[in-house]
């Protein structure tokens, strides 16, 4: 789609969309608070469609927006309460997660008339086997995005611990992305509980750890599109709009395998306005909507009749959408047990801070402790021999 085109259905689309609206959607009125990944909807930016701002003149809801950069900062903020969200957008397997500890409102369909448009590829998932509590929001792959510039053609996500890139490599900072990467190289499987797979995989990333950079999510769009990076581990759609920025980009599907995933709408336990949060669901299952959202995003939809409101170069790239042999190497994350995620967190925690130089400073500061209490032991023994010879030269 041209750009100008694209501009002219923008200014077309609420007028469009505003009678499709199912009449439930304008009774529910009010607000909604939508919890999302970042930048994970089209803003409008470069004359893209500013989904919310549609949304909201096509049913007079208006939305509270705010993001996180990782599953598991969602999971904490909606665990610790304090905050209260109708809509969020979790991966596969925090949604099981969040279904096994009774987090999410059972969705009522019959707000989301939209969902007849979602493949049946993607219903019937087993972090959701009867459809109950999500609808699939976009769709992607992990691999390997690199600066061709400064990194020869990667294939392997060996590349991610080669001294060459030493400083220039950036890796997930979050636990479940980061050890999928050890897991696939030390061929265990992503869904892995065994103590000793995770022992090895946390080896393998403390190895890895001087030569990285930064642990990042979210700024590793500043550090690669500017090149103060190299090399990094990522989402596909992610990719696509680094490119944009930065043609030298380039991005591989590891040999090895990747993780394959879905992120999907869900309703937590303690939404305000469920009819409302509904209605936006549904809106983003509009295939024109779903083609306009993720032609600007990259990411893949889950929506193939949305393919039509799509650039056709965005709709056919094989990093959005791999032939079937490149998606037989990926891998889905199943929820993992409470007791291995604390296992998996603790491990990820020490190779983070482990022989950091936080961990330098309690070491001098235990020290420094020790120092102190002997020396006082000697003063205080030392006033008490005075005191001693004090008294004895009174007598």
């Amino acid at each position: 789609m041209k750009k100008s085109f694209r501009i002219l259905a923008v200014l077309l689309l609420a007028a469009v969309l505003l009678p499709a609206v199912p009449a439930r959607a304008a009774e529910a009125g009010g607000s909604i608070n939508v919890y999302n990944w970042g930048q994970y909807i089209s803003d409008g930016t470069g004359g893209t469609l500013d989904v919310i701002a549609a949304f909201e003149e096509a049913t007079g809801i208006q939305v509270n927006y705010t993001t996180y950069d990782t599953n598991e900062t969602m999971y904490t903020k909606l665990k610790t309460g304090g905050s209260s969200y109708d809509v969020i957008i979790p991966s596969d397997y925090m949604i099981g997660r969040l279904i096994a500890e009774d987090m999410l409102e059972p969705l009522n369909f019959d707000n989301i008339p939209n969902y007849q448009y979602v493949d049946e590829s993607f219903r019937n998932q087993a972090y959701d086997p009867d459809n109950t509590y999500s609808v699939p929001y976009t769709w992607g792959t992990v691999g390997i995005i690199y600066n061709t510039k400064y990194v020869d053609e990667v294939t392997s996500w060996e590349a991610l611990w080669d001294e060459a890139y030493a400083d220039k490599i950036l890796m997930f900072d979050n636990n479940r992305d980061a050890f999928a990467i050890a897991q696939l190289l030390l061929g265990h499987s992503l869904n892995t509980e065994d103590q000793a797979d995770f022992e090895a995989e946390a080896d393998l990333l403390r190895e890895q750890k001087p030569l990285v950079q930064q642990y990042v999510m979210d700024q590793i769009f500043s550090k690669m599109e500017r090149e103060e990076a190299w090399i990094a581990p990522y989402y596909a759609g992610d990719y696509l709009t680094m490119y944009a920025e930065n043609d030298a980009l380039a991005f591989s599907h590891p040999e090895e395998g990747f993780n394959l995933f879905i992120d999907a709408m869900c309703i937590p336990k303690g939404c305000t306005n469920k009819a409302g949060a509904e209605a936006f669901i549904n809106f983003l299952c509009d295939p024109e909507i779903s083609g306009q959202n993720l032609d600007a995003l990259g990411y893949s939809t889950p929506i193939s009749a949305a393919k039509e409101y799509m650039d056709p170069e965005t709709a056919a790239s094989p990093v959005a959408y791999p032939d079937e042999a490149t998606l037989a190497r990926g891998q889905a994350f199943s929820a993992l047990s409470n007791d291995a995620t604390q296992r998996m967190d603790a491990l990820w925690l020490d190779v983070k801070t482990g022989g950091s130089n936080t961990t330098v400073y309690l070491v001098a500061g235990a020290a420094a402790v020790v120092v102190l209490v002997a020396l006082l032991v000697f003063l205080q023994a030392r006033r008490k021999r005075r005191k001693a010879r004090r008294g004895s030269s009174r007598a």
